[in-house]
């Protein structure tokens, strides 16, 4: 499975668990528009890491936040690389 679609999957898997409404992902979806709240994110961020072994938002220094779906896969994609 791509980085892509496993960030995909969690998004989907949590929107049905938290009862939200999830907005069709693309790559210009802002996140604050994707339907998911601060709580859901958290358990996002938190399932990739079991996953990857990795948080980006734990591990980097310099940290400039995704604004979009976009940028939320390729601010994983500089971990799992």
């Amino acid at each position: 499975m791509s980085l892509r679609a496993l960030i995909e999957d969690q998004m989907r898997q949590v929107a049905a668990e938290q009862q939200k409404r999830l907005a069709p992902l693309s790559d210009d979806l802002v996140l604050l528009d994707s339907g998911l709240d601060s709580l859901c994110f958290a358990i996002v961020v938190a399932r990739l890491e079991d996953e990857l072994g990795e948080d980006p938002f734990a591990t980097s220094e310099d940290i400039d936040f995704p604004i979009t779906f976009g940028d939320f896969v390729r601010f994983y994609d500089r971990v799992a690389a």
